[in-house]
């Protein structure tokens, strides 16, 4: 074989193997745009339960925030209204719909200038549904020795 036709076949094969199904294009399509985060629940569990999403601020403080996931570059941001409980304000990310059963939102945090500001750290949710106009992301957390399932549900803002 020819050189040349050696490496566009590789190339071929690398961004095959680095593209997005058609699903989680679709999912990403529909991600774009605002959000709200109306309700914050747990299932799989029994009492009540406090806790602090994302490494950043207490589960209250997440409710009736604002996401925006701006696809064309994989940025976006959610913002925590402040409170007497809640340190307010815009937070960035880049995020991405990751292939799977089921998908899933990961992110990362950043800064505004887009630079990782976690040390790589990040959050997978698992999408449970998402339309053009609701979303259900899941998340799974242990508790002593229970697993807790952590239920986001969004609404699109128009």
């Amino acid at each position: 074989m020819n050189k040349p036709f050696m490496i566009l076949a590789a190339l071929a094969m690398l961004a095959s193997a680095c593209s997005v199904s058609k699903a989680a294009r679709g999912q990403r399509n529909l991600l774009s745009g605002t959000w709200i985060l109306n309700d914050i629940s747990y299932e799989n569990s029994s009492g009540n339960f406090q806790s602090v999403l994302f490494n950043d601020a207490k589960d209250i403080c997440f409710e009736g925030s604002d996401w925006f996931f701006r696809d064309n570059n994989s940025t976006g941001r959610y913002t925590i209204a402040p409170s007497s409980l809640c340190n307010g304000g815009d937070r960035y990310i880049r995020w991405s719909v990751i292939d799977g059963s089921p998908n899933q939102l990961q992110f990362k945090l950043i800064d505004e200038k887009n630079k990782d500001i976690s040390g790589g750290l990040g959050y997978r949710l698992n999408i449970s549904s998402l339309t053009a106009n609701e979303m259900t992301l899941r998340s799974n957390s242990t508790v002593g020795d229970d697993r807790v399932t952590i239920v986001y549900q969004f609404t699109k803002k128009q």
